[in-house]
This record gives C-alpha cells, structure tokens and sequence, in this order.
C-alpha cells in the first residue's frame, strides 16, 4: 500500500471515528491528548504524512479502536481478535455460532464468499446426510440445520452474491461407495444426496461454482474467505475468525492456488457427481 493510500485510509477513519464518538473536534482532541492544531493537521486533505507511532497509538486507546483498522491493515475495528464457538444447532433454539455465521453471509452480500467445506458443502446436503454426518443430531435438529444450509442457498440464488466451492474430489468419491464417515449410510440416501448435490451446482451456476481438486495434489483446511470482511477457519469446535487485510489475502491466495489446480471446473461439476452414482451399492 503506497504512503499516499495509508494517509488517506487514516485520514477517512479518523473522522469516521470522530462523527461516531458524538463529540466536537475540541473534545475528541482532547480525550486524545491532542492539540486542536494537531487534529486540525491530520485531517487536512493536503497532508500526506501519518502521524508519529505514539500518537496513533494514543488515539487508538483512548477511543478503543485497533491500530491495523485506523492504517487500513483491518476491516474490523475491534482490538481483540474474534473466536467464536462451533456451530451447534438445538432443538427449538437457533445456535448463537449459527446466527454469528449467517449474519457474516449476509454481510459479504455482494461480495464473492469462497469456502473449503470439511465434508460435503453445507449448501448442497440432505437432511439424512445432516443427521448421520453429525451423528449427535435428533432428526429436529437435523431439520433445522438443512434449514440454515437453505437460507445459504437463498444467498447464492441472489445476483448479486457469489459462492466458490473448493473441495478434493477424492471426498465425493468416499461418499458414494459410503467409506470412512459415511460407512452405515443407507446407498438410496447417498444416491438422494448426489443426485440433489448435482441438481443444485446446476441450477445455481454461475453464482454458486464448485470446483474439486486432487487431495494426492494440493491440501487443504476447512475455511471460509467472507469477501474482503473476515475469514473463518474451522478447526472441529470452533472457528477461528479474521479481520485482518493480510489474512484474509493470503487465505484468498491459497484458494486461487487449489481453483487454478482444480481437476473438476464447476461447469463441469454436476455431470461428475452423477457418474459417481454407479459406485454406489
């Protein structure tokens, strides 16, 4: 980021910070330890030059802010890094973790949201895939979650929102013999599962791509990239969540990575899962 665009950035946050305090320019400089002058200083257009480390510092804590979000470096202005719980879904009450993932969808609506699922995509599942991949689950529960999984969907039939999907296509494949985790699955449910997953990658495209990659290839964690807002990293029982610029351009980097080394192109996806179908038994 050029010194010019980091003025800038400090400059426009700086004021939104000022009109979000309530109080006069006398006040917020006070409260900063500032002079008037100062203040005056920093928020002139011509000034091309940030203020010294301490100074930045001052204000961020006097006004509890993080130091990345005033230098553009965050989108979130929270000094502590966000942690929130698993998604955990009971019945007859909505999961805080649920409502938390939800509202990160929505505020990415018109940005590309790109996700690593640990299994099968949440958006494409069935509710007996639901009930036997979590095990833990009563079929109310189960219901519920294949709920959540269709409001997802509600998001990417938008126009103006786009999901990526990037997964190995050795998962699918485990799934339709009903390997590892899917072993006991009934074959008419995976049949149902594949044949539903294959309808929708279709109905959806272009806005919902699902690209598969070779896990003998490339690897990868369960995340997901909410446009330029946060990133979420999923790892079991909770998520570990982004703000940070830097973050969340390397998580997308790494998703470029597996989309440019992808086997199967979403174009192409659905016809794959339905040649799948004739190892299922």
């Amino acid at each position: 980021m050029l010194k010019r665009d980091t003025s800038d950035i400090f400059r426009q946050r700086l004021l939104a910070l000022i009109e979000r305090s309530g109080l006069s320019r006398a006040q917020f400089a006070a409260r900063a330890g500032l002079d008037r002058s100062t203040l005056s200083q920093l928020l002139s257009d011509v000034n091309v030059r940030l203020p010294r480390t301490e100074t930045i510092a001052r204000i961020a804590a006097r006004h509890t802010v993080s130091i990345d979000w005033l230098l553009g470096l965050s989108q979130q202005d929270q000094v502590a890094a966000d942690i929130v719980s698993q998604m955990a879904i009971e019945p007859d009450a909505g999961s805080p973790a649920d409502e938390r993932l939800l509202a990160w969808h929505e505020e990415a609506r018109g940005f590309k949201v790109r996700y690593v699922p640990a299994t099968l995509p949440d958006q494409v599942k069935t509710e007996a895939v639901i009930a036997h991949e979590t095990g833990r689950l009563e079929a109310t529960a189960a219901k519920a979650w294949a709920g959540i999984a269709r409001a997802r969907i509600m998001h990417a039939k938008r126009t103006e929102h786009e999901i990526e999907v990037c997964s190995p296509l050795q998962g699918l494949e485990g799934f339709a013999r009903g390997e590892g985790i899917w072993r006991g699955l009934e074959a008419a449910e995976r049949l149902a599962q594949l044949e539903q997953a294959a309808g929708l990658v279709e109905e959806l495209y272009p806005a919902y791509r699902w690209f598969l990659f070779d896990n003998r290839e490339r690897f990868s964690v369960p995340y997901t990239v909410f446009g330029p807002m946060r990133a979420a990293l999923y790892v079991g029982d909770m998520y570990f969540v982004f703000t940070s610029t830097e973050h969340i351009r390397e998580l997308s980097r790494h998703f470029d990575n597996l989309i440019r080394h992808a086997r199967i192109q979403p174009n192409e996806t659905g016809n794959y899962i339905r040649s799948l179908m004739k190892d299922v038994q």
